[in-house]
């Protein structure tokens, strides 16, 4: 029986999530995203229906399109419970069951899934078993506050490679942070539902006061609710968080303060970094991808920011040991810009790397 992926979106670019699945009779989409830079989408023209659309997590860049899911024939949708609590809107509050950890049948399929670090209820998912593919979604290993585990072996893979050949580590990056909060106020902003609360804990334990904007507080409260998603020891995460004071558009320049939106283009994220890029007051500092045509790539450019990377994606080398351990026959990179992508082939041998196109079987 052949298997066929195809990437509609995610391959040779930082681009949206979005790849179709063929396997024993059924077509599946995995994510389907809207970004990380404005108005970029899957393009859905000639894919028609599907029998389903399954969720790794729910960042806008993996969900934000789920708007054309007409187009596929408005196919169920299945995502995990922390996924559809923290949803924005009603299609994905209501969500079939994606379990957060073990094996489910859906349409006839076996899909196993587990925790994959990256944000609340990210999970990666085995669609087929061992002779099967396995998709990572967005995966981190090195997050302090959302569980992970190492995704199980399957012939092929579709693995989150954004970071290429990178290999700093979270620790290093989170000790440079720190450093430079102990001399200068810092505004950080980032995704509530991600990198936002794992930078507040890693700031809270350094001794540092840390404040919250009502949005990332707003997901602590959810959190708090799905104590599964937590890594061990972090129990008391949400209890924790919520002690911390409240980030408004008034509050002095102080300790770390950390808002909702990681391209500073609406709202408080916004209102505070224009705030205190024509004030001085506080270091501005964008720890992810940084978005054409956004507030945050205009005050990069303009020196009132900086960009500083925490990594919410896998190293080389947690990206080699997914690799090992998953071992796989063919591999698709995905979210890594094309001209990297051979650079990045090179380094992983023994495995039939998809360096180029946007489509194999096994």
């Amino acid at each position: 029986m052949m298997n066929r992926l195809t990437a509609l979106s995610g391959a040779g670019i930082k681009g949206p999530a979005c790849f179709l699945l063929e396997t024993a009779g059924r077509r599946l989409i995995l994510d389907l995203g809207e970004g990380p830079d404005a108005g970029r989408r899957p393009d859905l023209a000639g894919v028609g229906r599907v029998d389903a659309i399954l969720l790794s997590h729910g960042h806008h860049d993996h969900v934000g399109a789920l708007d054309l899911a007409g187009q596929l024939g408005d196919p169920p949708l299945y995502a995990t419970a922390a996924v559809r609590a923290l949803a924005g809107e009603t299609r994905l509050r209501n969500a079939h069951d994606l379990p957060f950890e073990g094996t489910a049948g859906i349409l006839g399929l076996e899909i196993a899934t587990g925790p994959a670090g990256h944000a609340p209820g990210a999970v990666w998912m085995r669609i087929g078993g061992e002779a099967g593919l396995l998709y990572t979604g967005d995966y981190s290993a090195e997050s302090r506050l959302y569980r992970s585990t190492m995704p199980l072996r399957a012939a092929a893979l579709v693995v989150d490679a954004s970071y290429g050949e990178g290999d700093q580590t979270l620790a290093f990056q989170a000790d440079a942070l720190i450093a430079r909060a102990r001399h200068r106020p810092l505004l950080l902003p980032a995704p509530a539902a991600g990198r936002a609360l794992e930078m507040a804990l890693t700031f809270l334990e350094a001794g540092l006061a840390v404040s919250l904007c009502p949005v990332t507080r707003g997901v602590v409260e959810v959190l708090a609710r799905h104590p599964e998603v937590l890594a061990v020891g972090e129990a008391d995460a949400p209890a924790r968080l919520l002690a911390r004071g409240l980030l408004t558009a008034d509050s002095p320049a102080r300790g770390v303060m950390i808002v909702a939106g990681p391209q500073a283009d609406h709202g408080l994220s916004a209102a505070l970094t224009d705030r205190f890029a024509r004030s001085g007051e506080a270091d501005i500092v964008f720890t992810g991808h940084v978005a054409e045509g956004s507030n945050a790539s205009r005050r990069i450019a303009a020196a009132q920011a900086h960009h500083a990377r925490w990594n919410v994606h896998p190293s080389f080398s947690a990206l080699q040991a997914l690799v090992t351990a998953v071992a796989p026959r063919v591999l698709l990179p995905a979210f890594l810009p094309r001209a990297r992508m051979a650079g990045l082939a090179a380094r992983l041998p023994g495995v039939g790397v998809v360096a180029e196109g946007a489509s194999f079987c096994w």
